[in-house]
């Protein structure tokens, strides 16, 4: 029986290994742009300030949580060169939204990682993305897949636009997600509700940071 329950519990320590191998915290967006008080699209665009500083608390608890179990931390983050070629004669939508406004530019303030939550050496910062989606134009998809990630946790900005992008997408190429709704911040509260109660559940599910830490 003591051998039975010995193999039993290094069945169950295995499995948990494993499952923490699988998993990933995502951090989209997590730059001066959202975070920082100076930051444009925080002073252009938010309006529950109460709900953005949650937000960023619950972000660095994810944080410091998956760093102390040695679950993966991959940040997804948005930056354009000069002139922002890469978004050239957009027409609408963000394409056009981003060069007006100015946001993101590559080694300008706003496009720099939150200084609570940069990352550490050896932390993945994905490269290439061009949309909402972490996964438009980006080497995403490939480094978790190489890495055998199945399960992703979202964190970020904004929850009704690019985490929900990053969802959907997320979703329909078949990883397990999960969003971190505290550690998500969308303009408003109403914007927030939307999407946890009617759009979440089409494509995984949410927890809150203290569901998630537990």
């Amino acid at each position: 029986m003591m051998m039975m329950s010995k193999t039993t519990a290094q069945e169950v320590s295995t499995d948990e290994t494993n499952a923490k191998s699988k998993s990933a915290l995502l951090l989209i967006e997590t730059q001066n742009e959202w975070m920082h008080a100076d930051g444009k699209l925080r002073k252009a665009l938010l309006e529950d300030e109460e709900m953005m500083l949650n937000s960023i608390s619950n972000i660095e608890k994810s944080l410091e949580f998956v760093r102390k179990e040695g679950i993966p931390v991959i940040y997804v983050r948005l930056q354009f060169e000069k002139g922002y070629p890469e978004l050239a004669n957009g027409k609408s939508g963000l394409r056009k939204a981003i060069p007006n406004a100015g946001t993101f530019p590559k080694n300008g303030f706003g496009a720099e990682f939150y200084k609570t939550v940069e990352p550490l050496e050896g932390e993945f910062i994905a490269s290439g993305r061009m949309g909402a989606s972490g996964f438009a134009g980006s080497n995403l998809d490939a480094y978790l897949r190489n890495n055998k990630i199945e399960n992703l946790y979202l964190t970020g900005y904004a929850t009704h636009v690019c985490v929900e992008s990053t969802l959907r997408e997320a979703h329909d190429i078949g990883y397990n997600t999960f969003v971190i709704s505290d550690a998500t911040s969308a303009f408003n509260r109403t914007q927030q509700d939307y999407f946890l109660s009617e759009i979440v559940h089409h494509f995984g599910e949410h927890l809150s940071t203290e569901e998630f830490v537990k």
